[in-house]
């Protein structure tokens, strides 16, 4: 794991996953971002703080360290769940989205409509859930991975198709469940 310094209120660790680089960014001591590399939608350089120092690292007990250490076992198949305090940045309407996230159990997936079905959007708001779903900043952690079409295929993932499958793959393999 590698650390920065703050800037803005802000830091951040780069650590390595099974879907590649995670970059972790933290604000007010909780956690505000999980990005992937080449993730669509990244916020501005500035929203990231400052680039990592490589070989630091953040203090064992703050929210970058926690963070890492509960992806390392969501990661390992010992965690279902996170319990991390959350600072996210958005709209209105993105936070109902994002909340809706959480509630999707681990190992399932729900559609789109459903999604918003779930946090009160009208019908006609799908593709505005799907919109406000890709701008999630703190993905894995918050579930935007489980959110499929309609149909049951996998469509849109900040991160790519291919890591979208292989999060939803462990996630049924540990619980048993299969895809909606």
């Amino acid at each position: 794991m590698r650390a920065s310094a703050p800037t803005s209120g802000r830091v951040r660790a780069v650590v390595a996953s099974p879907v590649g680089p995670l970059t972790l960014v933290a604000a007010g001591g909780a956690l505000a971002g999980v990005y992937m590399d080449q993730q669509r939608h990244l916020p501005p350089a500035g929203r990231l703080g400052e680039a990592a120092t490589p070989g630091a690292e953040p203090p064992g007990d703050g929210p970058l360290a926690e963070a890492a250490r509960q992806l390392a076992e969501y990661f390992s198949g010992q965690r279902t769940g996170f319990d991390l305090p959350l600072e996210l940045e958005g709209t209105g309407f993105q936070r109902r989205v994002w909340a809706g996230l959480l509630d999707i159990g681990y190992g399932e997936t729900i559609s789109y409509g459903e999604l918003g079905r779930r946090i009160g959007a009208p019908l006609s708001a799908s593709r505005a859930v799907g919109l406000a779903n890709g701008k999630n900043p703190v993905s894995i952690i918050v579930p935007c991975h489980r959110v499929i079409g309609a149909d049951g295929s996998l469509t849109g993932y900040g991160g790519g198709l291919p890591r979208k499958r292989f999060l939803l793959d462990l996630e049924q393999r540990v619980s048993g469940q299969t895809l909606m």
